[in-house]
């Protein structure tokens, strides 16, 4: 049976919500003086592998590999960005202390953002406890923090994994693993400070603000849903089919490395509006990192590009061309495009108009995630399975029902138009991992909802609301009501907490498809029937089920919907879908 409020506890997940973000007072007691990070640190994690001895991470003589994290891109003083958010790697050599344990230290660290962002592990099972933000004004919030431990801890949510452990009696054949974990904050107060939790066994490594967003809108995004085998591709140049919801006068775009073991290179990378096929309007425009035509991006990072001075339309289709370096054989990749894209003959094909030189098509976006567009209301993210990503559409059509609803938003004055995120992820589940979230597999599934929360829907460009509409794959492979129930309150709690809008929509019928028996029409229709009630807090529900149902047998969708598989609609459904979207709720 459902139960409103009721919980589920998923090993992989780490729930990271503030307690409060209301005022207190008093703020930093008196003589405590705050201090940067690194002059705090006391412990220390990393060890060449010849002088393993010289580190000891956990208390048992143990450490993380100086080699492992370097060939993984992670280098001493370096800057990376994760979810958003950059954060300075220790500049310390092997050996030296490079980490501080949690026990109420007050950091000194500035900014004005919507999150803080930790590089953090735990040694010796998950380490959890709740520590203070001191801001400008004089009031301080609170926040819980939560790291994963360094060798037991999820793959699916961390940051990176290393090959090794290493001991002071040799090297271990065992996976190592960092978080970044980010926690809300008060917006638009200056940070001052953070005080630390007391938290037996919580190392922290590094930590920031991250930014707030304001002046870009996302336009388009892609959540990564696997790491499979390509190519091999060998300096070779994509070209990518990417269809904008939102315009503005410049653009930039981001890259993540996500789930990878080892760092990639785009040595130059340009956009260009698409004429047909491969072949673009006019000259493709070069893009730059930081001023330089390329960049590495390490792994389990993300990079930015600069704004680029290039005037976006909306409803609009860019090629966004980028050269590989060396030899690529895995990518983190969006695997189901629904969109052809292309991949050159040898050499660096970035510049061409012509489509002459992409001489192969793939049917995935490998690496690019997202696209953002200068000015605009912010954005609307929807948070999905194969139905969002739009299976059963039409191909290269952008018949997906986001599509759709961005263009009812543009169609309209009543409410902004905002740019609209699909995080759809075919085959994904609410509460369980297809893709575990390492390693190169053919998996493509995704992690669960709840695992790629922080990444696909917190982090992504000036969300405002989210709208989740998942639920229908953990049943049909033998999750109940209950448990995709508490899934789902789950990722409305976490989100409220980030001061986001919560929408949801009802499950739709499946009956014919051959995972869709008697037992999981009980199990939708009673959690349909809770989400209707109100179940899990959300602010307003999309009931799409009785949109698209069958009204002589509610258990299937309506033949004119019905885009042959009996799970997903066809182009006549996803405009219903869309169409049933009450916009004001938004």
């Amino acid at each position: 049976m459902v139960r409103q409020g009721c919980r589920i506890f998923v090993a992989s997940v780490l729930v990271l919500i503030a307690t409060a973000l209301s005022p207190i007072a008093p703020p930093a007691s008196a003589g405590q003086v705050s201090r940067p990070l690194e002059l705090l640190y006391d412990n220390t994690a990393i060890s060449d592998d010849t002088e393993p001895a010289e580190a000891d991470f956990d208390g048992s003589g143990a450490s993380l590999s100086a080699q492992d994290l370097a060939a993984a891109g992670w280098t001493p003083g370096r800057t990376i960005t994760v979810q958003g958010a950059r954060l300075t790697l220790p500049r310390r050599a092997p050996g030296e202390p490079d980490n501080v344990l949690a026990t109420g230290q007050s950091v000194r660290v500035t900014g004005r953002g919507n999150a803080l962002a930790f590089l953090v592990a735990a040694t010796g099972a998950d380490a959890s406890g709740t520590g203070t933000v001191d801001y400008a004004d004089g009031t301080r919030s609170r926040y819980r923090l939560t790291a994963a431990d360094w060798r037991t801890g999820p793959l699916a949510t961390k940051a990176v994994a290393l090959p090794h452990v290493n001991t002071p009696d040799g090297q271990l054949a065992e996976q190592a693993r960092l978080y970044v974990v980010t926690v809300p904050i008060v917006p638009d107060r200056t940070v001052l400070s953070v005080r630390l939790p007391h938290a037996a066994d919580l190392h922290v490594f590094a930590l920031s603000v991250r930014p707030a967003t304001p002046g870009w809108t996302g336009t388009w995004s892609a959540a990564t849903s696997g790491h499979p085998a390509v190519g091999p591709w060998t300096d070779r140049t994509l070209r990518l089919v990417v269809h904008t919801s939102a315009g503005g006068p410049r653009l930039r775009l981001r890259f993540d490395n996500t789930f990878a073991s080892a760092p990639v290179g785009i040595a130059s990378a340009t956009v260009a509006v698409q004429e047909q096929g491969a072949a673009a309007l006019d000259t493709p425009v070069p893009v730059t990192f930081r001023s330089a035509p390329g960049v590495s991006l390490p792994a389990g990072a993300q990079v930015y590009s600069d704004p680029l001075d290039f005037p976006v339309a909306a409803d609009t289709n860019l090629l966004v061309s980028f050269r590989l370096t060396g030899t690529v054989s895995a990518l983190p990749v969006h695997r189901f495009a629904n969109q052809r894209s292309y991949v050159s003959r040898t050499g660096d094909h970035t510049a061409d108009v012509s489509a002459a030189a992409f001489t192969s098509g793939i049917s995935y976006w490998p690496l690019l995630t997202g696209v953002d567009v200068a000015g605009g209301p912010g954005s609307v993210v929807l948070l999905g399975d194969s139905i969002t990503d739009g299976s059963r559409s039409t191909v290269n059509a952008n018949r997906r029902w986001p599509d759709l609803l961005s263009d009812r938003l543009r169609a309209q004055s009543k409410i902004p138009p905002y740019g609209v995120l699909n995080q759809g992820i075919s085959a994904n589940r609410v509460v369980t991992d297809g893709y575990p979230g390492d390693g190169t597999s053919s998996v493509q599934t995704g992690v669960s909802a709840l695992n790629r929360l922080d990444r696909d829907v917190f982090a992504q460009t000036s969300a405002r609301t989210v709208v989740v509409f998942e639920g229908v794959n953990d049943l049909r492979f033998g999750a109940d009501a209950g448990q995709v129930a508490a899934g789902l309150s789950q990722i409305a709690e976490r989100a409220h907490a980030r001061g986001l809008r919560v929408l949801a929509a009802t499950i739709l019928p499946c009956g014919g498809n051959v995972l869709c028996t008697p037992a999981m029409e009980a199990e939708r229709t009673e959690l349909n029937t809770w989400l209707r009630a109100g179940g899990g807090g959300f602010d307003g529900l999309f009931d799409f089920d009785a949109v698209v149902r069958d009204p002589a047998d509610p258990s299937r969708m309506l033949p004119a919907y019905d885009g042959g598989d009996h799970l997903h609609p066809g182009d006549a459904g996803m405009a219903a879908l869309a169409q049933a979207v009450d916009l004001e709720a938004l």
